[in-house]
């Protein structure tokens, strides 16, 4: 293989707590891969674009964004996941990402539970899904099945909507999250009709008396035009660990990626690791760390063994948090750069 892009969403701990995480971490198959490089930058990341700095950066590289930053970034992978559940967007028309949720209300802000940690089933989420959707069908904005917690709306006059991602919106206050745009009073009200039916569903109630929290609204993001073809990423996308929407970005044999099935690959191609950011986004720093030194062994070290016997070109590392993105690139060649000492110091300058 030529080259490989490693993408590994909150593998940049928060700083104020960097040196002290950097000092358990013992990753030396990652030092040496951050520290032997041939080119490595940090990327500061604005989300007044209401998404991540992986998400934008992912966004660009399958073609579905113009810029991984500024005011062009978006996440616009709605249409293309759809595809990825065996649906068949219709060519001009807008899609959207709905995601079945729960909204708690504290004295000074509302926050959204961690999507991941909802452990909705293939049947509650199908019952929730039959309930609402003859409202959607009944205002003009058919609802479309993915998964338990992946849904799609049509709704092709919102194309002013500007929506927040998941991950960006969980762990924050909302009041700075919710949609905007013309339509967002429109969004608002949909949401509401649907906590009203969704209010002591027997779904919910059962989901209560086993100490689940209750699926008191829904998610919405994602917004994307659908066009005539898919775009040519699935080819080259692999995932591990990752939410519906993202997996379904990949062709199905590449959802459960492992270094040597993507080094088995003559193409080059882009791997996704979503393992981190559950506890990332829960602050939970003992199990970042398990996380973390799990995938020194699963993925670093196999690939620094294939740089240096020639079986990788180039590895490309984009590790990110909240706020930005470390871009760095490795070669064969660059793991020569024997006076370079090997530390995650590159992991602190975030």
């Amino acid at each position: 293989m030529n080259q490989l892009t490693l993408v590994l969403p909150f593998a940049l701990p928060n700083a104020e707590l960097a040196a002290d995480l950097l000092k358990v971490l013992q990753a030396p198959a990652l030092a040496a891969l951050l520290s032997r490089s041939s080119t490595c930058n940090l990327e500061t990341f604005d989300n007044a674009n209401r998404l991540l700095p992986h998400e934008a950066w992912l966004a660009h590289a399958l073609g579905l964004s113009p810029a991984p930053n500024g005011e062009a970034a978006r996440a616009a992978f709605a249409a293309q996941a759809m595809r990825g559940y065996g649906l068949a967007p219709e060519p001009g028309a807008r899609y959207f990402l709905l995601h079945p949720a729960h909204l708690a209300v504290a004295r000074t802000h509302i926050s959204m539970e961690e999507l991941r940690q909802l452990q909705l089933s293939e049947a509650d989420g199908r019952t929730l899904f039959e309930t609402a959707r003859p409202y959607f069908d009944e205002i003009g904005q058919p609802l479309s099945y993915g998964d338990a917690g992946t849904w799609f709306m049509r709704a092709d006059a919102w194309s002013d909507l500007q929506c927040a991602t998941p991950d960006g919106a969980t762990t924050q206050d909302l009041s700075v999250w919710m949609p905007e745009g013309e339509h967002a009073r429109a969004a608002r009200r949909l949401q509401n009709e649907v906590q009203m039916l969704w209010h002591e569903h027997p779904v919910n109630m059962a989901r209560e008396e086993r100490g689940l929290k209750a699926i008191n609204t829904f998610w919405i993001w994602g917004g994307s035009l659908a066009k005539a073809e898919a775009v040519r990423c699935a080819a080259s996308l692999h995932v591990a660990n990752a939410p519906g929407w993202l997996a379904a970005l990949a062709e199905p044999a590449q959802r459960d990626a492992n270094p040597n099935s993507v080094l088995a690959s003559t193409q080059d191609a882009i791997v996704v690791l979503d393992g981190l950011t559950e506890a990332a986004q829960a602050q939970e720093w003992g199990m970042w760390l398990q996380q973390l030194q799990a995938l020194e062994a699963d993925w670093f070290a196999p690939l620094l063994a294939a740089l240096k016997d020639g079986r990788l070109g180039q590895l490309r590392l984009v590790l990110s948090h909240r706020d930005a993105w470390l871009d760095c690139t490795t070669s064969k060649h660059a793991q020569r750069k024997f006076w370079r000492a090997i530390t995650l110091n590159k992991l602190k300058a975030s």
